[in-house]
Protein backbone atom coordinates (compact mmCIF):
# COMPACT_ATOMS: atom_id res chain seq x y z
CA UNK A 1 0.00 0.00 0.00
CA UNK A 2 1.15 3.45 -1.01
CA UNK A 3 0.36 6.31 2.58
CA UNK A 4 -1.45 8.99 1.26
CA UNK A 5 -2.37 12.30 3.09
CA UNK A 6 -0.40 13.48 5.82
CA UNK A 7 1.22 16.90 7.04
CA UNK A 8 2.02 18.03 3.32
CA UNK A 9 -1.74 17.57 2.81
CA UNK A 10 -3.04 19.07 5.58
CA UNK A 11 -1.04 22.04 5.23
CA UNK A 12 -2.37 22.32 1.37
CA UNK A 13 -5.63 22.37 3.26
CA UNK A 14 -5.09 25.43 5.43
CA UNK A 15 -3.40 27.74 2.55
CA UNK A 16 -6.39 26.71 0.25
CA UNK A 17 -9.03 27.74 3.52
CA UNK A 18 -6.74 30.63 3.97
CA UNK A 19 -7.19 32.03 0.47
CA UNK A 20 -10.85 31.63 1.09
CA UNK A 21 -10.50 33.57 4.68
CA UNK A 22 -8.56 36.40 2.40
CA UNK A 23 -10.99 36.44 -0.68
CA UNK A 24 -14.15 36.20 1.80
CA UNK A 25 -14.97 32.46 0.22
CA UNK A 26 -16.93 29.90 2.23
CA UNK A 27 -16.58 32.28 5.29
CA UNK A 28 -19.91 31.94 7.85
CA UNK A 29 -18.83 34.20 10.44
CA UNK A 30 -17.07 37.81 10.68
CA UNK A 31 -15.04 38.99 13.34
CA UNK A 32 -15.41 42.81 14.14
CA UNK A 33 -12.02 44.21 15.98
CA UNK A 34 -11.84 48.15 16.30
CA UNK A 35 -12.59 49.10 13.18
CA UNK A 36 -11.55 46.30 11.49
CA UNK A 37 -13.64 43.13 10.10
CA UNK A 38 -12.09 39.83 9.97
CA UNK A 39 -14.28 37.22 7.88
CA UNK A 40 -13.62 33.73 9.12
CA UNK A 41 -14.46 29.68 9.07
CA UNK A 42 -16.12 29.18 12.33
CA UNK A 43 -14.61 25.38 11.71
CA UNK A 44 -10.84 27.10 11.68
CA UNK A 45 -11.50 29.32 14.73
CA UNK A 46 -13.13 25.89 16.90
CA UNK A 47 -10.08 23.99 15.73
CA UNK A 48 -7.79 26.12 17.20
CA UNK A 49 -9.64 27.84 19.69
CA UNK A 50 -11.68 26.43 23.03
CA UNK A 51 -13.04 29.86 23.40
CA UNK A 52 -14.65 29.97 19.92
CA UNK A 53 -15.08 26.23 19.90
CA UNK A 54 -17.42 26.96 23.45
CA UNK A 55 -19.31 30.26 21.51
CA UNK A 56 -19.94 28.67 18.27
CA UNK A 57 -20.88 24.90 19.94
CA UNK A 58 -23.15 26.07 23.01
CA UNK A 59 -26.37 28.25 23.56
CA UNK A 60 -24.17 31.62 23.67
CA UNK A 61 -26.63 33.74 21.21
CA UNK A 62 -22.83 34.46 19.44
CA UNK A 63 -23.69 31.13 18.10
CA UNK A 64 -26.11 32.24 15.85
CA UNK A 65 -24.40 35.75 14.99
CA UNK A 66 -23.11 36.31 11.83
CA UNK A 67 -20.42 39.31 13.57
CA UNK A 68 -19.06 38.76 15.99
CA UNK A 69 -17.08 41.68 17.95
CA UNK A 70 -14.19 40.92 19.41
CA UNK A 71 -12.45 42.60 23.28
CA UNK A 72 -9.21 43.09 24.75
CA UNK A 73 -7.47 41.81 21.59
CA UNK A 74 -6.16 44.41 18.91
CA UNK A 75 -7.06 44.13 15.25
CA UNK A 76 -2.50 44.05 14.45
CA UNK A 77 -2.77 41.23 17.20
CA UNK A 78 -5.71 38.98 15.14
CA UNK A 79 -4.22 39.46 12.37
CA UNK A 80 -1.02 37.43 14.13
CA UNK A 81 -3.68 34.85 15.31
CA UNK A 82 -5.79 34.35 12.30
CA UNK A 83 -2.62 33.90 10.73
CA UNK A 84 -1.24 31.33 12.76
CA UNK A 85 -4.68 29.95 13.12
CA UNK A 86 -4.75 29.26 9.28
CA UNK A 87 -1.67 27.53 8.98
CA UNK A 88 0.82 30.53 8.95
CA UNK A 89 3.93 31.11 11.33
CA UNK A 90 3.99 34.87 12.28
CA UNK A 91 7.19 36.28 13.46
CA UNK A 92 7.06 36.21 17.29
CA UNK A 93 9.03 38.79 18.39
CA UNK A 94 9.80 41.40 21.01
CA UNK A 95 7.36 44.13 20.01
CA UNK A 96 4.70 41.67 20.03
CA UNK A 97 5.27 38.58 22.01
CA UNK A 98 3.42 40.00 24.93
CA UNK A 99 0.58 40.85 23.13
CA UNK A 100 0.13 37.44 21.41
CA UNK A 101 0.63 35.35 24.75
CA UNK A 102 -2.40 37.92 25.99
CA UNK A 103 -4.71 37.05 23.50
CA UNK A 104 -3.58 33.14 23.25
CA UNK A 105 -4.07 33.39 26.90
CA UNK A 106 -7.61 34.99 26.12
CA UNK A 107 -8.81 32.89 23.48
CA UNK A 108 -7.31 29.68 24.89
CA UNK A 109 -5.01 28.84 21.36
CA UNK A 110 -2.86 26.78 23.75
CA UNK A 111 -0.07 26.06 20.80
CA UNK A 112 0.19 29.49 20.07
CA UNK A 113 0.57 30.47 23.83
CA UNK A 114 3.34 27.68 24.31
CA UNK A 115 5.61 28.85 21.34
CA UNK A 116 5.09 32.56 22.87
CA UNK A 117 6.31 30.84 26.28
CA UNK A 118 9.21 29.24 24.49
CA UNK A 119 10.25 32.69 22.98
CA UNK A 120 10.30 34.40 26.28
CA UNK A 121 12.61 31.28 27.94
CA UNK A 122 14.99 31.98 24.93
CA UNK A 123 15.21 35.54 25.89
CA UNK A 124 15.75 34.98 29.70
CA UNK A 125 18.44 37.41 30.98
CA UNK A 126 19.29 39.15 34.66
CA UNK A 127 17.56 42.15 32.98
CA UNK A 128 14.50 41.00 32.13
CA UNK A 129 14.20 37.69 34.15
CA UNK A 130 12.08 39.48 36.99
CA UNK A 131 9.44 40.77 33.80
CA UNK A 132 9.10 37.29 32.82
CA UNK A 133 8.80 35.73 35.58
CA UNK A 134 5.45 38.16 36.21
CA UNK A 135 4.17 37.62 33.26
CA UNK A 136 4.98 33.77 33.16
CA UNK A 137 2.45 34.03 36.62
CA UNK A 138 -0.01 35.98 35.38
CA UNK A 139 -0.84 33.58 32.40
CA UNK A 140 -0.11 30.21 33.98
CA UNK A 141 3.60 29.16 33.10
CA UNK A 142 5.20 27.22 35.46
CA UNK A 143 7.54 26.11 33.38
CA UNK A 144 8.78 29.71 32.75
CA UNK A 145 8.08 31.06 35.97
CA UNK A 146 10.20 28.38 37.88
CA UNK A 147 13.25 29.50 35.53
CA UNK A 148 12.59 33.24 35.54
CA UNK A 149 12.58 32.28 39.51
CA UNK A 150 16.20 29.91 39.08
CA UNK A 151 17.90 32.78 37.25
CA UNK A 152 16.96 35.54 39.75
CA UNK A 153 18.58 33.44 42.58
CA UNK A 154 21.64 32.30 40.37
CA UNK A 155 22.29 35.56 38.98
CA UNK A 156 21.26 37.94 41.88
CA UNK A 157 23.92 40.54 42.02
CA UNK A 158 23.40 41.58 38.58
CA UNK A 159 19.38 41.07 38.47
CA UNK A 160 19.90 43.76 41.37
CA UNK A 161 21.25 46.20 39.05
CA UNK A 162 18.47 46.34 36.74
CA UNK A 163 15.46 48.66 37.12
CA UNK A 164 12.98 45.01 36.48
CA UNK A 165 14.57 44.47 40.16
CA UNK A 166 12.66 47.63 41.85
CA UNK A 167 9.10 45.80 40.52
CA UNK A 168 9.65 42.87 42.83
CA UNK A 169 6.94 43.22 45.81
CA UNK A 170 8.14 43.02 49.47
CA UNK A 171 7.20 39.74 49.34
CA UNK A 172 8.28 38.49 46.51
CA UNK A 173 11.81 40.24 47.71
CA UNK A 174 11.37 38.70 50.97
CA UNK A 175 11.21 35.03 48.81
CA UNK A 176 14.34 35.41 47.48
CA UNK A 177 16.35 36.41 50.36
CA UNK A 178 15.05 33.90 52.24
CA UNK A 179 16.16 30.53 49.99
CA UNK A 180 19.02 29.18 50.64
CA UNK A 181 19.56 28.92 47.16
CA UNK A 182 20.44 32.18 46.62
CA UNK A 183 23.35 32.58 45.09
CA UNK A 184 25.79 35.66 46.47
CA UNK A 185 29.76 35.38 46.79
CA UNK A 186 29.28 38.08 50.03
CA UNK A 187 26.48 39.38 52.46
CA UNK A 188 27.04 43.09 51.37
CA UNK A 189 25.71 42.53 48.04
CA UNK A 190 22.48 41.37 49.89
CA UNK A 191 22.31 44.34 51.96
CA UNK A 192 23.24 47.16 49.07
CA UNK A 193 20.38 45.08 46.57
CA UNK A 194 17.89 45.81 49.55
CA UNK A 195 18.90 49.22 50.31
CA UNK A 196 18.68 50.00 46.52
CA UNK A 197 15.03 48.72 47.07
CA UNK A 198 14.39 50.79 50.33
CA UNK A 199 15.53 53.61 48.59
CA UNK A 200 13.45 53.50 45.56
CA UNK A 201 10.34 51.93 46.65
CA UNK A 202 9.65 55.51 48.45
CA UNK A 203 6.16 54.58 49.21
CA UNK A 204 6.46 51.52 50.69
CA UNK A 205 10.25 51.12 50.85
CA UNK A 206 10.27 52.45 54.66
CA UNK A 207 7.56 50.45 56.06
CA UNK A 208 9.34 47.40 54.61
CA UNK A 209 13.09 47.74 56.18
CA UNK A 210 12.52 45.86 59.60
CA UNK A 211 10.88 43.22 57.50
CA UNK A 212 13.75 43.09 54.72
CA UNK A 213 16.51 43.98 56.79
CA UNK A 214 15.46 40.81 59.04
CA UNK A 215 16.89 38.33 56.04
CA UNK A 216 20.21 40.13 55.45
CA UNK A 217 22.69 38.16 57.90
CA UNK A 218 23.75 41.36 59.20
CA UNK A 219 26.15 39.73 61.45
CA UNK A 220 28.21 38.05 58.59
CA UNK A 221 29.17 41.72 57.23
CA UNK A 222 32.46 43.08 57.14
CA UNK A 223 32.90 45.37 60.53
CA UNK A 224 34.12 47.88 59.05
CA UNK A 225 31.82 47.87 56.18
CA UNK A 226 29.01 47.05 58.96
CA UNK A 227 30.14 50.67 60.23
CA UNK A 228 30.84 52.30 57.74
CA UNK A 229 27.50 51.77 55.50
CA UNK A 230 24.87 50.07 57.51
CA UNK A 231 25.46 52.36 61.36
CA UNK A 232 25.69 55.05 59.79
CA UNK A 233 22.61 55.16 57.37
CA UNK A 234 20.47 57.87 57.45
CA UNK A 235 17.21 55.79 56.30
CA UNK A 236 18.30 53.07 58.91
CA UNK A 237 19.00 55.45 61.77
CA UNK A 238 15.36 56.63 60.84
CA UNK A 239 13.46 53.30 61.64
CA UNK A 240 13.98 52.45 65.26
CA UNK A 241 12.23 49.02 64.59
CA UNK A 242 15.61 48.00 63.12
CA UNK A 243 17.67 48.83 65.99
CA UNK A 244 17.36 45.60 67.34
CA UNK A 245 19.05 43.91 64.42
CA UNK A 246 21.84 46.27 64.71
CA UNK A 247 22.35 45.59 67.96
CA UNK A 248 22.47 41.98 66.94
CA UNK A 249 25.23 42.27 64.63
CA UNK A 250 27.11 44.44 67.21
CA UNK A 251 27.43 41.99 70.05
CA UNK A 252 28.55 39.34 66.89
CA UNK A 253 31.11 41.68 65.74
CA UNK A 254 31.93 43.31 69.33
CA UNK A 255 31.80 40.84 71.77
CA UNK A 256 31.55 37.35 69.74
CA UNK A 257 28.96 36.08 71.25
CA UNK A 258 27.78 33.05 69.65
CA UNK A 259 24.81 33.90 67.63
CA UNK A 260 23.42 30.35 66.56
CA UNK A 261 20.62 32.41 64.35
CA UNK A 262 19.78 31.90 61.03
CA UNK A 263 21.37 35.49 60.48
CA UNK A 264 24.66 34.13 61.71
CA UNK A 265 25.03 31.19 59.10
CA UNK A 266 26.72 31.89 56.10
CA UNK A 267 24.60 31.09 53.02
CA UNK A 268 24.85 28.15 50.81
CA UNK A 269 26.66 29.47 47.99
CA UNK A 270 28.46 32.17 49.54
CA UNK A 271 32.90 32.31 50.05
CA UNK A 272 32.45 32.26 53.56
CA UNK A 273 30.64 29.07 55.12
CA UNK A 274 30.87 27.10 58.09
CA UNK A 275 33.45 25.04 59.00
CA UNK A 276 34.10 22.27 62.17
CA UNK A 277 37.28 22.19 63.62
CA UNK A 278 38.27 18.85 65.28
CA UNK A 279 41.25 19.39 67.64
CA UNK A 280 42.78 16.30 69.73
CA UNK A 281 41.38 13.41 71.22
CA UNK A 282 42.33 9.59 71.80
CA UNK A 283 42.31 7.16 69.44
CA UNK A 284 40.07 3.81 69.41
CA UNK A 285 41.88 2.47 72.40
CA UNK A 286 41.99 5.71 74.60
CA UNK A 287 45.77 5.10 74.89
CA UNK A 288 47.38 7.23 72.36
CA UNK A 289 46.80 11.19 72.77
CA UNK A 290 46.25 12.35 69.25
CA UNK A 291 47.76 15.83 67.87
CA UNK A 292 45.95 16.61 64.70
CA UNK A 293 43.74 19.64 64.68
CA UNK A 294 41.59 19.51 61.06
CA UNK A 295 38.79 20.69 59.31
CA UNK A 296 35.73 19.72 57.92
CA UNK A 297 33.44 21.43 55.39
CA UNK A 298 30.06 19.73 55.41
CA UNK A 299 29.02 21.15 52.25
CA UNK A 300 31.58 19.39 50.09
CA UNK A 301 32.55 16.58 52.67
CA UNK A 302 36.02 17.67 52.40
CA UNK A 303 38.31 17.45 55.12
CA UNK A 304 41.80 19.75 55.57
CA UNK A 305 44.75 19.70 58.23
CA UNK A 306 45.59 22.74 60.50
CA UNK A 307 48.57 23.16 62.02
CA UNK A 308 49.01 20.47 64.80
CA UNK A 309 48.65 21.29 68.90
CA UNK A 310 51.07 22.72 69.96
CA UNK A 311 54.05 20.96 71.82
CA UNK A 312 52.01 17.95 73.33
CA UNK A 313 48.98 15.90 73.09
CA UNK A 314 46.38 16.10 75.56
CA UNK A 315 42.52 15.28 75.95
CA UNK A 316 39.34 15.72 78.06
CA UNK A 317 40.36 19.28 77.68
CA UNK A 318 37.83 22.25 77.06
CA UNK A 319 37.40 23.91 73.83
CA UNK A 320 35.27 26.72 72.60
CA UNK A 321 35.30 30.12 69.84
CA UNK A 322 35.44 33.89 70.70
CA UNK A 323 35.59 35.91 67.36
CA UNK A 324 36.19 33.12 65.23
CA UNK A 325 39.33 31.93 67.16
CA UNK A 326 39.36 28.66 69.12
CA UNK A 327 40.78 28.53 72.63
CA UNK A 328 41.74 25.46 74.18
CA UNK A 329 42.58 24.88 78.26
CA UNK A 330 43.80 22.10 80.16
CA UNK A 331 44.14 19.23 78.94
CA UNK A 332 46.21 17.28 81.75
CA UNK A 333 45.41 16.80 85.57
CA UNK A 334 46.11 20.07 87.29
CA UNK A 335 47.02 21.76 83.95
CA UNK A 336 46.22 25.57 83.30
CA UNK A 337 48.11 25.87 79.90
CA UNK A 338 45.61 27.97 77.41
CA UNK A 339 46.06 28.15 73.57
CA UNK A 340 44.01 30.31 71.02
CA UNK A 341 44.33 28.80 67.47
CA UNK A 342 44.01 31.76 64.66
CA UNK A 343 42.13 30.58 62.14
CA UNK A 344 43.70 33.00 59.38
CA UNK A 345 47.21 32.16 60.45
CA UNK A 346 46.77 29.12 60.84
CA UNK A 347 49.17 29.10 63.70
CA UNK A 348 48.69 28.60 68.42
CA UNK A 349 49.34 31.19 70.28
CA UNK A 350 50.02 30.68 74.19
CA UNK A 351 47.66 33.12 76.19
CA UNK A 352 47.77 33.65 79.80
CA UNK A 353 47.38 30.53 81.74
CA UNK A 354 44.55 29.60 84.08
CA UNK A 355 44.69 30.29 87.44
CA UNK A 356 43.44 26.98 88.51
CA UNK A 357 44.40 24.34 86.89
CA UNK A 358 41.66 21.98 85.99
CA UNK A 359 41.05 19.26 83.44
CA UNK A 360 37.51 17.57 82.76
CA UNK A 361 36.08 21.25 82.70
CA UNK A 362 34.58 23.27 80.17
CA UNK A 363 34.09 26.50 78.84
CA UNK A 364 31.48 29.18 77.23
CA UNK A 365 31.31 32.34 75.55
CA UNK A 366 29.39 35.10 77.74
CA UNK A 367 29.40 38.61 76.75
CA UNK A 368 32.70 38.59 74.96
CA UNK A 369 34.44 36.44 77.88
CA UNK A 370 35.27 33.33 78.15
CA UNK A 371 33.92 30.98 81.54
CA UNK A 372 36.38 28.05 82.22
CA UNK A 373 34.00 26.24 84.81
CA UNK A 374 34.49 23.28 86.83
CA UNK A 375 36.15 20.26 86.17
CA UNK A 376 38.82 18.21 88.07
CA UNK A 377 42.48 19.22 89.81
CA UNK A 378 43.43 16.16 90.46
CA UNK A 379 42.22 16.02 94.30
CA UNK A 380 38.92 17.23 93.91
CA UNK A 381 35.98 18.43 91.76
CA UNK A 382 35.68 22.17 91.40
CA UNK A 383 33.23 24.44 91.48
CA UNK A 384 35.52 27.45 90.61
CA UNK A 385 34.77 29.47 88.01
CA UNK A 386 37.51 31.88 86.07
CA UNK A 387 36.45 34.38 83.56
CA UNK A 388 39.21 35.64 80.94
CA UNK A 389 39.40 38.94 78.72
CA UNK A 390 41.07 39.27 75.55
CA UNK A 391 41.81 43.10 76.00
CA UNK A 392 43.60 42.44 79.15
CA UNK A 393 44.74 38.78 78.43
CA UNK A 394 44.13 37.87 82.30
CA UNK A 395 42.04 35.44 84.19
CA UNK A 396 39.72 36.57 87.12
CA UNK A 397 37.81 34.41 89.52
CA UNK A 398 34.10 34.47 88.85
CA UNK A 399 30.86 33.51 90.66
CA UNK A 400 31.44 29.95 91.89
CA UNK A 401 28.96 27.27 91.09
CA UNK A 402 26.19 25.90 93.32
CA UNK A 403 27.59 22.76 93.14
CA UNK A 404 31.43 20.81 92.04
CA UNK A 405 31.10 18.97 88.89
CA UNK A 406 33.41 17.59 86.12
CA UNK A 407 32.63 16.33 82.63
CA UNK A 408 29.49 18.09 82.16
CA UNK A 409 28.28 19.99 79.53
CA UNK A 410 28.31 23.41 79.51
CA UNK A 411 26.45 25.87 76.97
CA UNK A 412 25.56 29.58 76.59
CA UNK A 413 21.76 30.26 75.45
CA UNK A 414 19.79 33.71 75.76
CA UNK A 415 22.51 35.41 77.74
CA UNK A 416 23.25 32.74 80.33
CA UNK A 417 25.41 30.01 81.23
CA UNK A 418 24.54 26.46 81.75
CA UNK A 419 26.03 23.45 83.55
CA UNK A 420 24.30 19.90 82.68
CA UNK A 421 24.81 17.11 84.81
CA UNK A 422 28.58 15.50 85.08
CA UNK A 423 30.09 14.27 88.02
CA UNK A 424 29.89 15.01 91.41
CA UNK A 425 32.59 11.76 92.60
CA UNK A 426 33.86 8.92 91.35
CA UNK A 427 30.99 7.01 90.62
CA UNK A 428 28.09 9.48 90.87
CA UNK A 429 26.51 11.38 88.68
CA UNK A 430 23.86 14.44 88.72
CA UNK A 431 21.09 15.47 87.13
CA UNK A 432 21.12 18.83 88.07
CA UNK A 433 21.08 22.15 86.13
CA UNK A 434 22.95 25.25 87.00
CA UNK A 435 22.35 28.02 85.32
CA UNK A 436 23.99 31.41 86.20
CA UNK A 437 22.81 34.76 84.77
CA UNK A 438 25.31 37.48 84.20
CA UNK A 439 22.81 40.48 85.29
CA UNK A 440 22.86 38.90 88.81
CA UNK A 441 25.95 37.38 88.87
CA UNK A 442 24.12 34.51 90.58
CA UNK A 443 23.76 30.81 90.15
CA UNK A 444 20.40 29.06 90.49
CA UNK A 445 18.77 26.07 89.78
CA UNK A 446 16.82 25.02 86.55
CA UNK A 447 14.52 21.70 85.86
CA UNK A 448 16.77 18.83 86.32
CA UNK A 449 17.61 16.75 83.18
CA UNK A 450 16.05 13.22 82.34
CA UNK A 451 19.51 11.55 82.52
CA UNK A 452 22.28 11.32 85.12
CA UNK A 453 25.64 11.58 83.03
CA UNK A 454 29.30 12.32 82.78
CA UNK A 455 30.96 12.92 79.71
CA UNK A 456 28.25 14.77 77.66
CA UNK A 457 28.56 17.94 75.85
CA UNK A 458 25.98 20.48 74.82
CA UNK A 459 25.31 22.99 72.15
CA UNK A 460 22.64 25.73 71.67
CA UNK A 461 20.73 26.03 68.26
CA UNK A 462 17.70 28.60 67.48
CA UNK A 463 17.09 29.43 71.49
CA UNK A 464 17.44 25.75 72.49
CA UNK A 465 19.29 23.22 73.91
CA UNK A 466 20.91 20.13 72.90
CA UNK A 467 22.56 17.33 74.61
CA UNK A 468 24.00 13.95 72.95
CA UNK A 469 27.23 11.68 74.82
CA UNK A 470 27.21 9.88 78.69
CA UNK A 471 26.49 6.45 76.40
CA UNK A 472 22.40 8.36 75.79
CA UNK A 473 20.99 6.62 72.59
CA UNK A 474 18.86 10.06 72.62
CA UNK A 475 19.30 13.49 71.97
CA UNK A 476 17.70 15.51 74.62
CA UNK A 477 16.51 19.16 74.33
CA UNK A 478 16.19 21.60 76.84
CA UNK A 479 13.67 25.19 76.12
CA UNK A 480 14.70 27.46 78.47
CA UNK A 481 11.84 29.47 78.39
CA UNK A 482 9.99 26.91 79.45
CA UNK A 483 12.81 25.20 81.43
CA UNK A 484 11.20 22.00 79.78
CA UNK A 485 13.04 18.44 78.77
CA UNK A 486 11.92 16.30 76.41
CA UNK A 487 13.74 13.54 74.01
CA UNK A 488 14.50 15.30 70.33
CA UNK A 489 15.35 11.78 68.53
CA UNK A 490 17.37 8.48 68.94
CA UNK A 491 21.05 7.85 68.17
CA UNK A 492 21.47 4.49 66.36
CA UNK A 493 24.05 3.45 69.46
CA UNK A 494 25.12 4.79 72.40
CA UNK A 495 28.53 7.19 72.72
CA UNK A 496 29.97 9.35 75.37
CA UNK A 497 32.72 12.01 74.77
CA UNK A 498 31.78 12.31 71.67
CA UNK A 499 31.73 15.85 69.68
CA UNK A 500 28.77 18.27 69.40
CA UNK A 501 28.47 21.52 67.82
CA UNK A 502 26.12 23.50 65.85
CA UNK A 503 26.47 23.69 61.44
CA UNK A 504 24.51 25.38 59.34
CA UNK A 505 21.43 24.70 61.22
CA UNK A 506 22.06 21.02 61.94
CA UNK A 507 23.18 19.32 64.95
CA UNK A 508 26.72 17.06 64.49
CA UNK A 509 27.53 14.29 66.39
CA UNK A 510 30.77 13.27 65.51
CA UNK A 511 33.43 10.57 67.32
CA UNK A 512 33.15 9.91 71.05
CA UNK A 513 33.11 6.08 72.56
CA UNK A 514 30.37 2.99 72.75
CA UNK A 515 29.33 1.44 74.82
CA UNK A 516 32.67 -1.10 74.56
CA UNK A 517 34.81 1.73 75.63
CA UNK A 518 35.83 1.38 71.88
CA UNK A 519 36.68 5.33 70.31
CA UNK A 520 34.54 5.24 67.18
CA UNK A 521 34.67 7.42 63.51
CA UNK A 522 31.51 7.55 63.30
CA UNK A 523 29.96 11.00 62.98
CA UNK A 524 25.83 11.75 62.74
CA UNK A 525 23.68 15.24 61.69
CA UNK A 526 20.69 15.89 63.31
CA UNK A 527 17.85 18.01 61.78
CA UNK A 528 15.68 19.70 64.60
CA UNK A 529 13.07 20.95 61.54
CA UNK A 530 12.77 16.72 60.84
CA UNK A 531 13.39 15.50 63.66
CA UNK A 532 15.86 12.80 61.90
CA UNK A 533 18.95 11.34 62.67
CA UNK A 534 21.17 10.36 59.23
CA UNK A 535 24.71 9.22 59.22
CA UNK A 536 26.88 11.89 58.22
CA UNK A 537 30.65 10.79 56.58
CA UNK A 538 32.87 9.47 59.23
CA UNK A 539 36.21 10.97 60.72
CA UNK A 540 39.10 10.58 59.54
CA UNK A 541 40.09 8.18 62.73
CA UNK A 542 38.16 7.11 65.31
CA UNK A 543 38.56 9.85 67.80
CA UNK A 544 36.97 10.61 71.56
CA UNK A 545 37.59 13.32 73.90
CA UNK A 546 38.41 15.76 71.66
CA UNK A 547 37.76 19.11 71.28
CA UNK A 548 34.67 19.84 68.20
CA UNK A 549 33.84 23.60 67.15
CA UNK A 550 32.16 25.05 64.39
CA UNK A 551 34.16 28.28 63.10
CA UNK A 552 33.23 30.75 59.73
CA UNK A 553 36.18 30.02 57.28
CA UNK A 554 37.19 30.87 53.56
CA UNK A 555 38.12 27.46 52.32
CA UNK A 556 41.27 27.63 50.46
CA UNK A 557 42.81 25.83 47.65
Amino acid sequence: MWPCGGTCHAREILQSLNIYRQSGIFTDVVLQIEDQTFPCHRGVLSANSSYFRAMFGGSLKESSLSVINIKKISARIMGFLLDFMYGGSPTIQEDNVEDLLRASDLLHICSLKDECAKFLDSQLDPSNCVGIMKFADLFSIPSLSEKSKKLVLEGFEEVSCHEEFLQLSKEELIEYLSNEDLVVSKEEIVFEAVMKWVHENKTTGMKALKDLLKHVRLPLLDPAYFLEKVETDKTIQDCPECFPLLHEARMFHILGNPVNSLRARPRRFADLSEAIIIIGGCDKKGLLKLPFTECYYPKSGQWKPLASMPGYTKSEFAACTLKNNIYISGGHINSSDVWMFNIQLNAWIRIASLAKGRWRHKMAILNGEIYAVGGFDGMKRLSTVERYNTFTNTWITGTPMLEAVSSAAVVTCMNKIYVIGGAVEDYGNTNKVQCYDPEEDKWTYKSPSPFSQRCINAVELDGMIYVAGGLLSTIFRYNPILDEWNEAAPLPGPLESCGVTACGGMIYILGGRDDNGEGTEKAFVYDPKLGQVNMERPLQRCTSYHGCVTILHRPGP
